[in-house]
């Protein structure tokens, strides 16, 4: 983007748009340098976003429901390699979540896209060492099948940057927080220290990205006048019991911003 006369839309639409992992790592960490400059503005008469479709994507992995998933152990090379392509997965679905929100919700306070532009990067970053570290184990991202459950919900809430603050980082990725400590715990026991330290990183700044979408969740639910708690638990009901799961990590949730009261709900709901 440098030397182009760009909003941030623009370029958030052109990371969303890039189809292969190369491409779209290039594209973000290239639009978060340029945003963290000062070169892309956020208009306010920016025209009103497309509507929302299928980010670009490579032609592997295959996308396949999540019951067509086979269970593997840690116990094997290929079993941590399939576990790590699926957290490359979750990460490279997470870079298109977080330029979606930066693009399609207009007319906010510039933190908000910073917020945004921020996570973006990380989950770059976060990409980019977890297949790294499949090569080193004779693999790579798109050599086992995944599912498009984030995305899908991405396009649930798109109509409404409440709902989808509330549930894409609060629910779906705030999954991670519950089950990456136990995870670095068991590739510890196997001497997969590599893997592990990989996955203290990931875990430490997805509690900010969590906490990101909990700030902006209860400031959508001031400026709309309602009580976030309620709220939360409507929208759980109504699009998230099928992807809750328990146990949940209180600690780490509350640390990304959960009251007692949306622990509650979480734990009523999964229950």
């Amino acid at each position: 983007m440098t030397g182009v006369a760009a909003t941030l839309f623009d370029a958030a639409r052109a990371c969303l748009d890039a189809a292969t992992p190369a491409a779209k790592i290039e594209a973000t960490f290239a639009a978060v340098e340029d945003f963290q400059r000062g070169e892309l503005a956020t208009p306010a008469d920016a025209p009103p976003p497309e509507a929302i479709r299928m980010p670009g994507r490579p032609s592997r992995p295959a996308l396949v429901h999540p019951r067509e998933l086979p269970k593997r152990g840690f116990g094997t090379v290929e079993g941590r390699a399939a576990f790590i392509h699926a957290i490359a997965h979750i990460e490279f679905n997470a870079i298109d979540l977080a330029w979606d929100a930066a693009y399609r919700f207009r007319g906010l306070p510039r933190e908000f896209y910073a917020d945004w532009v921020s996570v973006a990067g990380d989950e770059a970053r976060h990409f980019v060492m977890l297949r790294e570290r499949l090569r080193e184990l004779g693999h790579d991202y798109g050599d086992f099948d995944a599912h498009n459950g984030l995305w899908e919900m991405a396009e649930k809430t798109a109509h409404d940057g409440l709902a989808r603050m509330a549930l894409v980082p609060r629910v779906l990725e705030a999954r991670g927080l519950d089950v990456t400590p136990g995870m670095i715990v068991k590739l510890r026991s196997l001497g997969d220290d590599a893997t592990a330290d990989i996955l203290e990183v990931i875990l430490r700044e997805e509690v900010v990205h969590v906490a990101a979408g909990s700030h902006w969740f209860r400031w959508y639910c001031a400026r709309a006048g309602v009580e976030p708690a309620p709220r939360f638990r409507e929208l759980l009901a109504q699009y998230a019991r099928a992807v809750l799961y328990g146990p949940f990590n209180h600690e780490a949730r509350s640390a990304a911003g959960f009251d007692a009261d949306e622990l509650a709900a979480l734990e009523k709901l999964a229950g």
